[in-house]
């Protein structure tokens, strides 16, 4: 995680919420010509979590693999100069509240990849809001506007 306090903080988890997000903060960077920091966050699943035999790095792989797939997505071939990419262990809510000392701004998407999807807000991103350390941004999926 980048200690930079300048800063610009995107909680990424794949889904199209966070890709939002990604290219709302590279466009926040660029103006602010601040650095960009992708974060993504894995633990082990917790049905494994009673057994000796899984392999966490299977997981900390597949969130590497959500997380260079989303800056794909967003960016292509040509990811943004100063873009840091980090993993850190453990539950979104905590690890990006914690992550968002010192940073410009926090920005999340409006929902994840869990379930409810009638919520209005996740779980990660109320918390964000609430406990983050800095300003949070919390956006939506681009929707077509009407007039």
């Amino acid at each position: 995680m980048s200690t930079s306090p300048e800063r610009i903080l995107v909680g990424v988890d794949g889904s199209a919420w966070s890709r939002t997000a990604l290219r709302e903060g590279a466009r926040i960077a660029t103006a602010l010509e601040a650095p960009l920091e992708a974060v993504t966050c894995w633990d082990v699943a917790p049905v494994y979590a009673g057994y000796g035999t899984y392999d966490s790095e299977f997981f900390r792989a597949q969130a590497q693999r959500v997380l260079d797939g989303a800056v794909a997505d967003v960016f292509g071939d040509d990811p943004p100069a100063g873009l840091t990419r980090t993993l850190l262990r453990g539950h979104p809510r905590e690890q990006l509240v914690e992550a968002s000392r010192g940073a410009q701004v926090l920005v999340v998407g409006r929902r994840g990849t869990g379930g409810f999807g009638a919520l209005l807000l996740g779980s990660v991103s109320s918390a964000c809001l609430v406990h983050a350390h800095c300003p949070v941004l919390v956006v939506r999926e681009d929707v077509p506007v009407r007039v």
